[in-house]
């Protein structure tokens, strides 16, 4: 039995339909995380899931129970949204512990699950002080804190990082994976941010339109996109996607890596745009004719000047093809 089931889950908002028959099975311990760009409907079907909008038609089934018709609080999950929605007045041990002083818990018990969870969170020394005098990463693990007291079937998050500064983002991108090994429970977890997706995730279900473009492991999805809107939207620079006819090729459009672009002769030529110079990698911009503007990465530090002619080669192996409708040909 799978920790959660969607079964032709559809939503429309008066005539427009958002979620398009989506069908996904995430297993018990499962990190699962629903990526796409702006407007595809991941925040729509994680709040479907949690009960905070109502399923159009189809199927919301958790640990084998339809929940369709039950209220957020009686499907044992427990969300963490972008907002942190602390309550200013409480402290951290009471904002923690909120839920289960509402739900009739004991205070001991209270108690002995708000202390094992600021422990994990590195809150302990936090528990006396109120939002006000927590940094925005402190707050964010308060929130995810009074998730883990709950200890729900289902933890849910909606794009918890994107307030948070970079730094901040990596170090709590860490906590939740290490959380996540520790508690060994069932995650859903929505982002825009491909690299979260990648970083994170046993299973990515890639959206668009309120349609499944495809879901599988994160390297599954880069090494063997179904489509060009995977293959563009996985992997960052995104792919190359080059006029196959140019190159007296069958297929409609040819797909490359920026890491399998070769500087040197090769089939194509143009000139450099642009450099990034980012210590670890270098990324060249090259401005061609036939295929407009390219994306090279290479490793290290590596110098050119704009406007420098450069040739570019690639391995037809590392080469993935497509046809008109953007399908992939295998």
């Amino acid at each position: 039995m799978g920790a959660l089931t969607l079964s032709q889950v559809t939503k429309s908002f008066g005539a427009t339909q958002v979620i398009r028959g989506v069908d996904l099975n995430v297993e018990n311990g499962e990190f699962c995380v629903f990526v796409g760009p702006s407007g595809c409907g991941k925040s729509t079907l994680l709040r479907m899931i949690a009960g905070l909008e109502d399923v159009t038609s189809g199927d919301v089934t958790i640990h084998g129970a339809r929940v369709n018709d039950l209220a957020p609080a009686r499907r044992e999950i427990a969300m963490v949204f972008q907002s942190y929605a602390l309550y200013p007045h409480l402290t951290v041990r009471d904002n923690m512990g909120l839920a289960l002083k509402q739900a009739g818990t004991p205070r001991v018990q209270i108690e002995q699950a708000t202390e094992k969870a600021a422990e994990m969170l590195d809150l302990s020394h936090l528990l006396e002080r109120r939002p006000a005098e927590l940094s925005g990463g402190q707050r964010q693990r308060v929130a995810i804190g009074r998730a883990i007291v709950r200890r729900p079937k289902l933890f849910l998050f909606d794009e918890p990082l994107s307030n948070l500064d970079a730094a901040l983002r990596v170090q709590t991108r860490i906590e939740i994976a290490r959380l996540h090994r520790e508690l060994g429970a069932t995650m859903i977890y929505v982002t825009h941010d491909q690299v979260e997706a990648m970083t994170l995730a046993d299973k990515i279900v890639v959206l668009r339109g309120g349609v499944v473009e495809q879901v599988g492991r994160p390297m599954d999805l880069y090494n063997d996109p179904d489509n060009t809107f995977v293959a563009g939207f996985i992997g960052s620079p995104q792919m190359n996607f080059l006029k196959a006819g140019k190159l007296g090729l069958r297929s409609d459009t040819l797909g490359i890596r920026p890491e399998h672009l070769e500087p040197g002769s090769g089939q194509i030529s143009g000139r450099v745009s642009h450099v990034e110079k980012l210590g670890g990698e270098t990324l060249v911009y090259v401005a061609t004719e036939d295929h407009g503007l390219l994306t090279v990465r290479q490793f290290g530090e590596q110098d050119y000047a704009v406007d420098e002619e450069v040739g570019l080669s690639f391995d037809p192996n590392r080469a993935f093809h497509f046809d008109a409708e953007g399908k992939r040909l295998r």
